[in-house]
């Protein structure tokens, strides 16, 4: 008998080039899970082959800063001049089909949906060392040394961040990272203060 039925928003963070998305990619492809993706909305336009509901809720400008107003969003940001955000209202759906929701996002989101969702599951991942991060940033050929400068600043700022999270991760190798954010998956659903409620109502049957 499963004592706590609710699913659970685990929040996948890290600076960059920790390797949050292959990561989350070999978790979701481990056997036996019930976790879902949670796609983000945007105002930038549908690149060639983009779904809209699969990779991105694409809208228009005003339709996302309505959203803003609102305060329909767990976190958004502004990047490059289009909006990017995790649509509360959706989260919040799959959460109640009992489905565990997997937000893969970057520092800065994170702290604003803890803001929101303090019972959320925030997992920082980090690699094993400053310097193999180092090592995956400069790989990326694509950018200009200042760019990687940056990177690396950034990442150097948001590891002083790690308190905030509940646990820390170490992509040392990305099956064990997924295997290590599985068991943290299951340990949460059986805590005490997630079960007790559905725990005495057993008892009292």
């Amino acid at each position: 008998m499963k004592l706590n039925d609710k699913g659970l928003l685990i929040v996948l963070s890290g600076p960059s080039g920790v390797g949050k998305s292959t990561v989350r990619k070999a978790l979701f492809n481990k056997k036996g899970h019930d976790l879902v993706y949670s796609i983000s909305m945007t105002t930038r336009t549908p690149r060639a082959g983009e779904v809209d509901g699969v990779d991105y809720y694409f809208v228009d400008k005003p339709t996302f800063e309505k959203r803003i107003k609102e305060g329909k969003f767990l976190e958004w940001a502004e990047f490059v001049g289009n909006y990017y955000g995790t649509p509360k209202d959706k989260v919040e759906e799959q959460l109640s089909k009992g489905h565990e929701v997997v937000l893969e996002i970057e520092v800065a989101g994170a702290l604003q949906v803890r803001n929101q969702m303090p019972d959320a599951v925030f997992i920082f991942i980090v690699p094993p060392g400053k310097q193999a991060l180092y090592a995956r940033l400069k790989i990326r050929d694509t950018e200009p040394d200042s760019i990687i400068q940056e990177r690396i600043e950034k990442a150097n700022r948001e590891f002083l961040l790690a308190h905030k999270y509940d646990y820390i991760v170490v992509n040392d190798d990305v099956n064990n990272a997924a295997d290590r954010i599985m068991n943290i998956i299951r340990a949460e659903h059986a805590k005490t203060e997630r079960t007790i409620h559905q725990y005495m109502k057993m008892l009292g049957e």
